[in-house]
């Protein structure tokens, strides 16, 4: 499923013109995005939780000569999904 599938089923399911669900797709989107960039964390009870996780540099190797080179540090948006979630798909 794409962002226009979403938007569609969003639409058809709450009983919204496609403008409104995109419109409340893209905002949901961006207020998820937006916490995130301040590092909150957005909890969804039962769908799951969205995080920020922040990793280390260290060194690697490259995989082609075995050479090791500086991995820089990172920010990495993180999901964990919910028990809800979970028994849902079971």
């Amino acid at each position: 499923m794409n962002k226009q599938d979403l938007i569609t089923q969003v639409a058809d399911r709450a009983g919204l013109t496609r403008n409104d669900a995109a419109r409340a797709v893209e905002t949901m989107l961006e207020v998820v995005t937006s916490a995130l960039k301040r590092g909150d964390e957005v909890r969804l009870v039962g769908f799951g939780n969205f995080s920020v996780t922040r990793r280390k540099a260290s060194i690697g190797r490259n995989p082609r000569t075995g050479d090791p080179m500086q991995i820089e540090s990172s920010v990495q948006p993180k999901f964990r999904p919910g028990k809800l979630l979970k028994d849902a798909i079971r």
